[in-house]
């Protein structure tokens, strides 16, 4: 067994190697970029190597840097987790000829699988079914479309040389092919090195499973069993569940023995997956992933395997630890991914601190991985992935009411995030019926959504609120009073007023409505609260779980985390913010758009569409922005013409950089 392992990655994935190889007496050695240099994986590591500035290319994908830091720490093997390192060749080849242990599979194999194309074409030799599409070397437009009106639309695009949905294209109409494959191309090129372009036929209600295989360098090979990867968003898995639901033992042979064919067919070792699309009684051969998933865990909760621990003990030489006799199925396990994204607005990721972290309490039923903790910033430089939860039951319905349970015990301030999302969809009668494919979100949109607030919530949540004000003002007069003036009448928080009952009007802001409140404060931390239903009695008490907040009789459990002026209250998983309008606090310059469009996020300028003097019209793409794996398109917010272009193609702008000066009519 290996002495020391360097982690070729970040985040939650480098934490999780971290903990198996910490588990069988493995030394770490972990690699971070400037932007990473606290981040918990470097804590974890038993040593941390800063090998570059934030982007990816530069630090984290620079293969000669990381090779030099397994030289010069010792290090005598390399995980690359998963990512792009993960499945490619050439760093599986520097690895060997720098004789350290690549663990993962040979570069042969990764070449192989790693063409998309490629692997259909030997799948077909080994007579593998495969979705009707093209996957030929010709790349002219001219060819794709001729292809592609074969096929018949709708079709799907995808990139030759990789996953992860980069390059993916739905294509509805044959007047809509020229853009997307333009698109696709681009994403592909950024994303891969490579722009050229695969096509498939669209499946109207496909569902999407994948095999998990492993194989050693003695002959075996083994399939794991299957997990559902349905539910998506942007063509990325947000939900993962095994055993996948409906499928009997007859089907799951059968597919587990077309995946063991797949990876014998080009020598696999290692951790592998090969992804089906699933219709009706049919099944078709997609892609062979070579390297270990994001939603490994789900598989590893119903197997009782640690496949970080098969990975290690694989590379070193050792045979697997089971056959295929021995491995059973053990339950159903769930897992969501936690991202810091903001659905509302087409899952555009979230930049900022997480201000507050509270996580679901971890048992042999509830699992967490995770690479950022409360304090952390989510940057623009990686994924947006805040964490995987992983929950796990004796049956589905069990696990399904224990995911439901755990995300409304998730706790997240500081970032959008797509935990209101995950609950609705745990929620969702068709979710819990098990009627999964791949446009589930799509197609249930307007159910997914966060319902309304009753009458009670919306008093608790202002009187959460409002609670959170006042105590803030006692503890502020409380240490005024501590200090060299205990009798000045400023130190006052009391609300007294000459004549009258006193009362104070506290005033929030919530979306772009005001709204003030008068309370009138009772003894013991008790207020009576006008708001503009009426009026309420309310009384609070703090413990480790937040307020328990009375109002009117009815107790609600709450949390409020005060970040500046912003105020976050946490009501039965949710999150509300609001603002204090302190009317002591100095004035905000007002400020006006004036013709200009924005970066919504910290972004890199990928492609200029216009030029200055050019007329458009509203909803015309002006340029694209890349950030965090993702390809946004900057549109005109109304009829104009393009008056100056401030930045050059590669630029990193920051969020609310000026992108286009804009004269609208």
């Amino acid at each position: 067994m290996f002495q020391k392992v360097l982690i070729a990655n970040r985040g939650e994935i480098a934490c999780r190697v971290i903990a198996t190889c910490r588990r069988l007496g493995i030394a770490t050695v972990a690699v971070c970029s400037e932007a990473d240099a606290h981040a918990r994986h470097v804590d974890l590591a038993d040593e941390a190597w800063t090998i570059g500035p934030p982007p990816a290319r530069e630090s984290y994908l620079a293969i000669d840097k990381l090779l030099r830091v397994a030289r010069d720490a010792g290090a005598d093997a390399v995980h690359p987790a998963y990512g792009f390192l993960a499945e490619n060749a050439g760093f599986a080849e520097a690895c060997e000829a720098a004789g350290i242990t690549f663990i993962g599979p040979p570069a042969a194999a990764i070449r192989a699988m790693g063409s998309k194309a490629a692997a259909k074409t030997l799948m077909e030799r080994a007579g593998v079914a495969l979705v009707p599409g093209y996957h030929g070397a010709a790349q002219d437009f001219a060819t794709l479309a001729e292809a592609a009106g074969r096929i018949g639309f709708p079709v799907l695009l995808k990139a030759w040389a990789g996953g992860g949905g980069k390059g993916m294209r739905a294509v509805e109409h044959p007047a809509d092919l020229a853009a997307a494959v333009e698109g696709a191309r681009r994403e592909s090129l950024a994303a891969f090195g490579d722009d050229r372009l695969l096509l498939e036929k669209y499946l109207a209600r496909p569902r999407h499973i994948e095999i998990q295989v492993f194989a050693d360098t003695h002959g075996n090979v083994v399939s794991l069993f299957e997990r559902d990867c349905s539910i998506q968003r942007r063509h990325q898995k947000i939900l993962e569940e095994a055993p996948a639901p409906g499928i009997d033992a007859e089907r799951r042979r059968a597919m587990g023995e077309v995946a063991i064919t797949a990876a014998r067919a080009v020598g696999y070792v290692g951790a592998g997956t090969v992804e089906f699309i699933a219709e009706g009684d049919a099944f078709y051969f997609m892609e062979m992933n070579t390297r270990l998933q994001v939603e490994h865990p789900v598989t590893e909760m119903v197997t009782g395997q640690d496949l970080v621990e098969w990975q290690l003990r694989v590379a070193a030489g050792e045979q697997l630890p089971l056959r295929q006799a021995d491995l059973t199925l053990a339950g159903h396990a769930i897992e969501a991914r936690i991202y810091a994204e903001d659905p509302t607005r087409d899952f555009l990721p979230s930049i900022g601190r997480i201000v507050h972290l509270r996580q679901p309490e971890q048992d042999q039923h509830v699992r967490v991985d995770t690479g950022v903790r409360q304090g952390d910033r989510i940057t623009p430089h990686y994924d947006p992935m805040i964490a995987k939860l992983i929950v796990h039951g004796a049956d589905r319905a069990t696990a399904v009411r224990r995911l439901g349970a755990a995300l409304a015990a998730y706790e997240v301030v500081g970032v959008q995030t797509n935990l209101d999302l995950l609950r609705a969809i745990a929620a969702h009668p068709a979710y819990a019926r098990a009627e999964l494919d791949t446009g589930f979100i799509a197609r249930h949109a307007a159910t997914l959504g966060s319902p309304p607030l009753s009458r009670a919530e919306a008093q608790a949540v202002w009187a959460a609120a409002a609670h959170a004000v006042l105590a803030g003002q006692a503890a502020e007069a409380g240490r005024a009073q501590a200090s060299g003036d205990p009798w000045s009448p400023w130190s006052l928080a009391d609300a007294w007023r000459l004549n009258g009952e006193g009362y104070q009007d506290l005033r929030f802001r919530r979306d772009a409505a005001e709204v003030t409140l008068r309370a009138h404060p009772r003894a013991a931390g008790a207020l009576r609260l006008d708001l503009p239903s009426g009026p309420i009695e309310a009384e609070a008490s703090e413990n480790d779980d937040g307020l328990a907040l009375r109002v009117d009789g009815v107790t609600h459990r709450v949390r409020v985390v005060r970040d500046g002026a912003a105020l976050t209250v946490i009501l039965a998983g949710r999150n509300h913010v609001l603002h204090h309008l302190d009317p002591l606090a100095p004035p905000r310059a007002a400020g006006g758009d004036g013709g200009r469009v924005t970066a919504p996020i910290p972004a890199r300028v990928a492609r200029l569409l216009v030029r200055p003097g050019e007329r458009v019209t509203r909803g015309t793409p002006l340029l694209v922005l890349e950030a965090m794996k993702m390809e946004l398109t900057i549109t005109a917010p109304s009829d104009g013409t393009i008056a100056a272009l401030p930045h050059a193609v590669g630029d990193m702008v920051e969020e609310a950089t000026e992108l286009v000066s804009f004269r609208p009519d």
